[in-house]
């Protein structure tokens, strides 16, 4: 499993991740099983949010991680833990106030019985936000020992300036969705200046992965197996893109979903894939990917096989 320094943090971090989201009515075994194949695989990166689990229930992911995992201090310390406030379920509504930020994120202390968090993001963007209050509790989580690092999730780089006048900690994550038939933040800078870029490019997220990259923002990248018709490893409504992700398997000994990985890991920006699975042999299955280095023009016809046109 390859890793990397994840700039303005002290973290070695995996390019695999796995996500929590879908925990909370497994079993101990269960859940044990799934982070024991993870951390087997090289994978000790663990993705939570505050609102993950059913119905208008809040931090019940969270809640049966720790319930589960019952770690010791040190297994503690092995482990990078990220989770994620901001989302009001009970609407839904967004609120990036000091007292919501605060809340959340002290009741997924709680939650997981750990006494920081290494990465806080902020989830969705709120249109609402007043930079000063985030600051505000970034300043109040980070200098009490609380969150060690902070990031968002889903925000374009105007979003990210904005947060930039007020809150003084660098971001360290911006995690968007990103998969190859969901591509247009990668796509975007080959579609400029092409007729077809009108419906290519949203002008609102432009430039998402350049400024990422260009002040040290780690990408991650979550539903990275899906599109608009749901998984679309083995899906017929994409024959093109499946016929690619097979033979590519085959010659790189991996599985498709593996290529789908690797089309990720490929790029330069050194992208995080955020698993959502419970099945412990599709984590070994990413992680196996995660290990493929394609060449250019592999990459490139998965990008077209996919449905994004190259000029």
């Amino acid at each position: 499993m390859k890793h990397f320094e994840m700039p303005h943090t002290d973290i070695t971090a995996p390019q695999v991740v796995l996500g929590m989201m879908r925990i909370a009515e497994k079993s101990d075994g269960e859940v044990r099983a799934l982070v024991r194949a993870a951390r087997d695989a090289g994978v000790d990166f663990f993705d939570h949010a505050d609102i993950y689990g059913p119905g208008l229930s809040t931090h019940s992911c969270e809640r049966r991680f720790a319930e589960a995992m019952a770690l010791s201090p040190a297994q503690r310390e092995q482990i990078t833990l990220q989770t994620k406030v901001g989302i009001v379920k009970d609407g839904p509504h967004y609120d990036f106030s000091y007292e919501h930020i605060v809340t959340e994120t002290e009741e997924s202390l709680r939650s997981l019985g750990t006494d920081h968090i290494d990465i806080l993001l902020l989830h969705r963007p709120d249109p609402l936000v007043e930079p000063e209050e985030v600051a505000r509790a970034f300043d109040h989580l980070v200098d009490s020992g609380k969150v060690r690092h902070v990031g968002v999730s889903n925000h374009t780089p105007a979003q990210m300036e904005l947060l930039s006048t007020a809150v003084s900690q660098p971001l360290t994550v911006n995690q968007m969705q990103l998969s190859l038939p969901h591509a247009a933040i990668l796509t975007e800078g080959i579609q400029a200046n092409t007729l077809s870029s009108a419906s290519q490019v949203s002008p609102d997220g432009a430039g998402t992965v350049e400024y990422c990259r260009s002040r040290g923002i780690t990408l991650q990248a979550w539903s990275p197996y899906q599109s608009p018709s749901g998984v679309f490893v083995g899906n017929p409504d994409h024959p093109e893109l499946n016929a690619v992700l097979d033979r590519l398997a085959e010659e790189h000994e991996v599985t498709p979903t593996g290529i789908a990985t690797a089309w990720l890991t490929r790029h330069p920006a050194q992208i995080q894939v955020v698993l959502g699975t419970t099945q412990p042999a599709r984590v070994q299955e990413a992680v196996d990917g995660a290990g493929v280095r394609l060449s250019r023009a592999e990459w490139f016809e998965l990008l077209r096989a996919a449905g994004h046109p190259v000029p």
